[in-house]
């Protein structure tokens, strides 16, 4: 097995394991807010990935990462956990997941570029080929007009939330390319642990200038919601973050970026088993679009 294959099959694993942490979310929200579950996974995160480096490398936190490294890896971090975040919440408040994913599958061509131009990322005509397939096959899906949601928006709410759905799309494509260049050969838990540090810090003036420390301190007493937090921290921010690492170190941005970007066809199946929704023929079908576009990035 190549490096670029390990990249892309860490690629795939992010993708799995980001899928089942947006379902964590998505329940954890209702209970507690989108705002509280952003915050509190991120100190469950570093709550283990502070625990593991302690007992594997003997550093609970990353001090053999360079200064300039600590920079990108943190700005990185906040990118795409906050500013990313926030953004892609706000559209779907606005705008509805659909739009909103259609609009955020910007951020693999985006990638590409910010890569190709910042990193000097050569991509061939395979990449490119495989790129256009898997996004063609998520529009395909995130496209399907859903019988029971309004096909119609105000003006100035659709503005809004394409705006901010792009914002974050160009912030993760951001944080993909900071992120390949600040990692280097450092552990990837390690670099992950960082991401994180940087994001907190925006999160802590969110939270003390619009003083929405209540919400979060109240949400810390609700069990159920923390129970499905930390199973959502491990698989996603943890295990999750630690894979794209790997996959950024071995693979070109824009490569990793389209592979993640399947997410909303990967959930599909825990639609059907959880929620027990009908899946289309149109649905099924982009989803094998988006596949074989994976199959021609990896194989």
């Amino acid at each position: 097995m190549t490096a670029e294959q390990l990249g892309e099959l860490a690629a795939i694993g992010t993708a799995l394991l980001w899928t089942l942490s947006a379902l964590a979310w998505t329940s954890a929200g209702r209970h507690v807010g989108a705002v509280s579950v952003g915050f509190i996974r991120l100190v469950v995160a570093i709550v283990l990935l502070m625990a593991y480096g302690q007992l594997v490398r003997g550093l609970p936190l990353p001090t053999d990462v360079t200064a300039e490294a600590w920079a990108i890896l943190g700005l990185s971090g906040a990118m795409g956990f906050f500013v990313c975040d926030l953004c892609l919440f706000k559209a779907f408040l606005l705008i509805g997941p659909r739009l909103s994913l259609l609009v955020f599958s910007l951020t693999p061509p985006l990638a590409a570029l910010i890569g190709w131009v910042v990193l000097a990322d050569g991509l061939s005509a395979r990449h490119w080929l495989g790129m256009a397939v898997t996004l063609a096959g998520i529009v395909w899906v995130v496209l399907e007009q859903p019988e029971t949601e309004r096909c119609l928006h105000e003006r100035r709410q659709l503005r809004q939330g394409v705006a901010l759905a792009t914002v974050a799309a160009a912030a993760q494509a951001v944080g993909f390319v900071l992120s390949r260049k600040g990692i280097g050969s450092y552990d990837a838990a390690a670099a992950t642990l960082v991401r994180i540090l940087g994001a907190m810090a925006g999160y802590l003036i969110l939270l003390t200038v619009f003083r929405r420390w209540p919400p979060v301190l109240a949400a810390v007493g609700h069990r159920r919601a923390m129970l499905i937090i930390l199973l959502g921290a491990v698989v996603g921010p943890c295990v999750g973050v630690v894979l794209c690492m790997i996959a950024l170190r071995h693979c070109q941005a824009g490569v990793v970026s389209t592979i993640i970007a399947t997410m909303p066809v990967l959930i599909l199946p825990c639609t059907i088993l959880i929620y027990r929704e009908r899946v289309s023929l149109r649905a099924a079908a982009g989803a094998l679009v988006s596949v074989a576009g994976v199959a021609l990035l990896v194989l």
